[in-house]
């Protein structure tokens, strides 16, 4: 594993003239924030040694190195899931490739469904806190000290100062900002009435298919995590409709140039 990680991120480097600092992971409907990025170099996930390719709609599968703020980020367009057949090994493995390139920032969305009654479709909620659903464990296994300690601490998953910098952002530019905790779940199902409601009860204000994966290893690599849901359907008691892939991806496309103003304004912050 050591050595697939090292492999991928020499490769990468020979790609670029400039490490990033920051990276960025876009989940569903989510890919076109990869526009506000100029001075783009593309590089395919085919093309990429040890990389999984993405399967899902909404998803393009590229990493994208530019400028976002004044400063060098990488982006993927695309991500990993559970439910397309990978392990959490593979799900995860661009996080510690991340981290072998020298990133320490890593910010990370998807799009969610809300549990919270005070949620609306179009809503941006800044994940405080997570709730790990899934059957496999990204830990699990041999760990390697070189990546980091065997029982990694979550008191603080998602950073705390990088989460005040963004409901900063988001009042000096009149963007409501919802707050609360991400259920990850293993997928490809959307949820039933009764499962929404269970995960409310356990205290859940969004549910999704990604995110906690990638966290947790971010975590465990003592990567800074900012992490953000854009609600695109809902599952409140009394609001709940069918939905589909391509209506959750239409949501996700109209809230994300809000969230990307507050990420590109957080990069900028950062010293």
């Amino acid at each position: 594993m050591l050595q697939k990680i090292q492999q991928t991120a020499d490769y990468i480097k020979s790609k670029i003239t400039v490490i990033p600092n920051y990276a960025i992971i876009l989940g569903t409907g989510l890919g076109e924030l990869v526009n506000v990025i100029t001075e783009k170099k593309e590089i395919p996930y085919e093309e990429i040694p040890n990389f999984p390719v993405s399967t899902v709609e909404g998803h393009s599968g590229k990493l994208i190195f530019g400028k976002l703020g004044g400063k060098d980020v990488l982006a993927m367009q695309g991500r990993f899931h559970y439910y397309e057949g990978y392990n959490m090994k593979e799900v995860t493995f661009p996080v510690r490739v991340f981290k072998a390139l020298g990133i320490d920032y890593l910010f990370v969305s998807n799009a969610a469904g809300g549990m919270n009654s005070s949620f609306e479709i179009g809503d941006i909620m800044l994940i405080e806190d997570h709730i790990n659903l899934f059957p496999e464990h990204p830990l699990r296994g041999k760990n390697f000290n070189e990546l980091g300690t065997r029982f990694p601490d979550m008191s603080e998953a998602y950073n705390k100062e990088l989460r005040k910098m963004a409901t900063d952002i988001a009042k000096e530019n009149n963007i409501k900002l919802q707050y609360g905790v991400y259920v990850g779940t293993s997928g490809p199902t959307f949820e039933t009435p009764s499962e929404y409601n269970y995960f409310k009860i356990i205290g859940g204000d969004a549910v999704g298919m990604s995110t906690v994966p990638e966290v947790i290893v971010a975590n465990h690599a003592k990567m800074k995590v900012l992490a953000f849901s854009i609600i695109t359907d809902l599952g409140v008691i009394g609001k709940i409709v069918e939905v589909s892939h391509e209506e959750v991806q239409e949501a996700a496309k109209i809230a994300q140039p809000k969230m990307a103003l507050i990420m590109e304004e957080i990069i900028r912050r950062i010293s």
